[in-house]
């Protein structure tokens, strides 16, 4: 079982690189979520071409879109609090 070394490191078991073909030198994202990582690996190219049909609004700025994401993420909370 791999544990964390002093240094935070982690060394992945050579038979699960293998089943999920990561090697060495690969570009890896870690993401957590609930307290447990999930480890994806960056594959280049692989979103090419997903998002093409979609088109931006020019009347949102990035500022915008950002300020609406951050007050979705709490709406939910305030949103069970007068559905009761």
């Amino acid at each position: 079982m791999p544990t964390l070394s002093q240094k935070r490191q982690v060394t992945l078991p050579k038979d699960l690189c293998d089943r999920l073909l990561v090697q060495p030198g690969d570009d890896l994202s870690f993401l957590e979520y609930g307290g447990r990582i999930t480890i994806i690996k960056k594959v280049k190219g692989s979103s090419d071409g997903k998002l093409k049909h979609l088109k931006a609004d020019a009347k949102y700025s990035d500022d915008d879109s950002m300020q609406d994401i951050i007050s979705q993420r709490h709406e939910p909370t305030q949103r069970k609090k007068h559905a009761a």
